[in-house]
């Protein structure tokens, strides 16, 4: 049996930040100074919530979804562990629309070599993944994520959540943080206990506030 990694794209493989950034210097919005420590879209471009939901969607369901870069050392290490016989599954919180889905599978597929992801799902833009995840409750297997609710969400069906590092979940004490994806491959390939990884992340998230 495949050895598998519950992953999260936009901002774990693919850089969507960046890609988002460009579409927004594009239509005429700029960040404010020190948005990297704010998740939400608008207050980190000084609009209205809802409309930096919409503007999330429409890039969500745009062209570009299809051509985003990979996040850090994503291509190295993701490649590296589908090569020593690993499997991806996504959970991403895209669009439910049929054309960004196939976009996203694509992308995927160019940057991390086809058949790499077994399974792509695509939830509603923005949506919480307690559904998607509950079908592997159980399963313990490794759930990689940057949003904290999600990967909360997965620690309370019995996965073992890593969290990677943004300015906007540093101070996350719950779920094991982790800067890149080499961090993930020594983890997972080795028998590195969930517990103590919690426990060392908060440590040092304690020692930094």
């Amino acid at each position: 049996m495949k050895k598998t990694l519950l992953v999260d794209c936009d901002g774990v493989v693919l850089n969507w930040e960046y890609a988002f950034d460009c579409f927004m210097e594009e239509h005429g919005h700029t960040k404010i100074k020190e948005s990297s420590v704010i998740y939400n879209i608008g207050e980190r471009y000084g609009i209205e919530l809802e409309q930096g939901r919409k503007l999330i969607k429409i890039f969500n369901d745009s062209a570009a979804i299809g051509f985003l870069p990979p996040l850090r050392d994503a291509v190295q290490y993701v490649t590296k562990l589908a090569d020593e016989g690993w499997d991806f599954i996504a959970i991403t919180s895209l669009s439910t629309n049929k054309y960004a889905k196939k976009l996203r599978v694509k992308n995927l597929a160019k940057l991390f070599g086809e058949g790499t992801f077994s399974e792509v799902t695509c939830l509603a833009t923005g949506a919480d993944k307690d559904r998607a995840l509950a079908k592997f409750e159980g399963s313990g297997l490794w759930w990689i994520e940057d949003k904290p609710e999600n990967a909360v969400a997965g620690l309370k069906v019995g996965l073992k959540p890593l969290l990677v590092e943004h300015g906007f979940n540093m101070d996350n004490t719950e779920v094991p943080l982790v800067k890149n994806w080499k961090e993930i491959y020594e983890i997972v390939t080795s028998d590195t206990k969930w517990l103590s990884l919690k426990l060392a992340s908060r440590k040092r998230v304690n020692e930094t506030s």
